[in-house]
């Protein structure tokens, strides 16, 4: 699996969910937001400390575990 810079997991922080680096916005949410019909402008909007790399990066995240995960 590629290191994803713009994601981190730390046990210490949300119990080690993956989050975006730097922040406690967890992956889990941004694809949340996202399965919920939340537009990258959407959450940009609501959480403006986060760039549109950093969406991406999350949704990459989420790529590679899918990738990884399947035989």
């Amino acid at each position: 699996m590629n290191e994803n810079q713009y994601i981190s997991i730390d046990p210490g922080i949300l119990r080690g969910k993956p989050c975006i680096t730097g922040t406690r916005i967890s992956v889990e949410l941004i694809l949340e937001l996202l399965s919920l019909g939340y537009s990258i402008n959407d959450i940009l909007d609501d959480y403006p400390q986060l760039t549109q790399k950093q969406i991406f990066a999350v949704l990459d995240f989420a790529r590679e575990r899918i990738h990884v995960a399947l035989p």
